[in-house]
């Protein structure tokens, strides 16, 4: 019984993807999201080649078609993480740059792990099996992770919950919080791996129904950026990190007081000097000692 129902919600997943590249083709949604795309399209082939392998074909040549084509839908799975980060934050550009480099190094540690716990395998467990289950708990965690972001911080980035973005999101946080702990229970002793065979393909065929509703559905305006005052605010604080203002200071002033005294001093015209005075001594008497004082300022605040 558990074959049969394994093996008809095999066929189905399928059955739904080809109708959901058609929505995208016509929706022209293809454009918008590439990876995503990509991914059910190879979906599509990689159910065209494992099953006539599963059905006639031996279980090696099975076995390692099966975790080929893994290794490329985890990198794919992967990639979308970045491009639905990417159309989250469009508006944003540093925050957009930074969450390219954190993506950046999250593969390359993930790489480095993934090499690490092949290396370290036993010899009764296959080194690309461990490496690739790895690297896959670590994406199913990174998605659900940002279907958590995206629920909490939707409101400050203007994403509607009727967004591409957010349904391709959806999709794969179900499927990944489903194998995730299915992997718990069935580590746990507590369910049997006929089940996990049949619950994963249910999840991954709900995550289908996601995407093509949301795929079908019309997409709202986003919120415009200029009233979403915290996310201004994490874009300014990024760029100010990024470019800090010079500070300002009084030196630069004084010196420019003194560079105009000078100017206006040889720009006087000359004339004959009238006779000084008692009144006219005191007041050339005063505004040498107040010349005097502003080219002394400088020299006082270096010495501090």
């Amino acid at each position: 019984m558990h074959a049969k129902f394994q093996l008809l919600f095999w066929i189905a997943n399928p059955a739904l993807e080809l109708p959901l590249a058609g929505i995208m083709l016509w929706r022209k949604l293809h454009r918008t999201y590439p990876v995503f795309f990509s991914y059910i399209v190879f979906q599509l082939l990689n159910f065209a080649i494992l099953f006539p392998i599963h059905e006639y074909g031996s279980y090696d040549l099975y076995f390692y078609a099966y975790w080929t084509g893994a290794m490329i839908t985890l990198a794919l799975g992967f990639k979308i993480l970045h491009e639905v980060f990417l159309d989250v934050f469009r508006p944003y550009h540093t925050l957009k740059d930074l969450g390219t480099v954190l993506f950046k190094w999250a593969a390359l540690v993930m790489l480095f792990v993934a090499i690490v716990v092949a290396a370290a395998s036993g010899a009764e467990q296959s080194p690309l099996v461990q490496a690739v289950s790895t690297v896959q708990r670590c994406v199913k965690v990174i998605q659900c992770g940002l279907v958590l972001f995206l629920l909490f911080f939707a409101k400050y980035l203007g994403v509607s919950r009727r967004q591409q973005s957010f349904g391709i999101a959806l999709g794969f946080g179900l499927y990944a919080s489903v194998q995730l702990m299915g992997n718990a229970l069935y580590s746990g002793g507590q369910m049997k791996s006929v089940v996990l065979g049949t619950i994963y393909p249910m999840a991954h065929l709900c995550a289908v129904l996601i995407w093509a509703a949301y795929a079908w559905m019309k997409v709202p305006a986003r919120e415009a950026p200029a009233t979403l005052l915290a996310s201004q605010r994490w874009e300014r604080s990024l760029s100010e990190l990024q470019q800090p203002a010079v500070s300002d200071s009084l030196i630069p002033m004084f010196e420019g007081m003194v560079e105009r005294a000078f100017s206006r001093t040889a720009t006087e015209p000359e004339h004959e000097p009238a006779p000084p005075n008692r009144f006219t001594a005191a007041a050339a008497s005063n505004s040498g000692s107040k010349f005097h004082a502003i080219l002394a300022l400088p020299q006082l605040r270096s010495h501090r």
